[in-house]
């Protein structure tokens, strides 16, 4: 009898066909959660990695875009664009926000979502992209084509969170933002975090990151 198998949601589900307009994207915690969750690598199961140290909580959906790896492209762009010296990318797939109307009361869930811009986040000397998008089809946000559109108080919640939300009061952090950036760079960071992920997990590997895993 043939066995079925859930499919690994880093490595088996496709970014996309219409991918970097249109990509897929798998949803880890949504604005309710007051654990972090995120995949486990080995198993693709989601799992808890720690409570919310205090009571600041994701704004919006977030987790991945599958089959996508920050590596060597993605630090690279993310030093020209910035200035500073990048010296890896974060060895994980590229993260991504997800602007919804209606709300998700869990995560553990693929969607489609329109990236519409980004942030270019360095902890310490680690690039650690956060792509933004709008769901597709979502009545309200789909009328923001671009960064650009969104309210700059909005960008703000995001840019606090993402600054703030490891950090033990009056605690300096790791992380900074260097450049928040429109649609078209983050089609091209979309891009450069495939093709890291096809030179590591389809091509040679660097011993710096995790070994790769057959896919599914």
């Amino acid at each position: 009898m043939h066995i079925q198998h859930k499919a690994h949601p880093w490595h088996g589900i496709h970014p996309g066909e219409n991918v970097p307009s249109i990509v897929t994207a798998f949803i880890e915690m949504v604005p309710t959660d007051t654990v972090k969750y995120e995949i486990d690598k080995t198993s693709g199961y989601l799992k808890i990695d720690r409570p919310q140290k205090f009571s600041n909580t994701v704004p919006t959906l977030y987790g991945f875009i599958p089959q996508t790896f920050c590596a060597e492209n993605v630090a690279e762009y993310a030093s020209a664009k910035s200035g500073r010296k990048v010296m890896r990318g974060d060895g994980d797939p590229l993260d991504i926000c997800v602007l919804s109307e209606r709300t998700v009361t869990h995560g553990n869930i693929i969607l489609q979502a329109i990236p519409i811009g980004g942030f270019r986040l360095l902890d310490k000397d680690e690039a650690d992209d956060k792509i933004i998008a709008v769901m597709k089809g979502d009545e309200f946000y789909r009328q923001w084509n671009d960064v650009s559109d969104c309210p700059e108080s909005y960008i703000n919640r995001l840019r606090h969170y993402f600054l703030t939300y490891k950090n033990l009061p009056g605690e300096k952090g790791s992380c900074e933002i260097t450049n928040v950036y429109g649609r078209e760079e983050a089609h091209e960071v979309i891009r450069l975090s495939m093709e890291d992920y096809q030179c590591h997990y389809l091509g040679k590997v660097n011993q710096h990151y995790d070994q790769p895993i057959e896919t599914v």
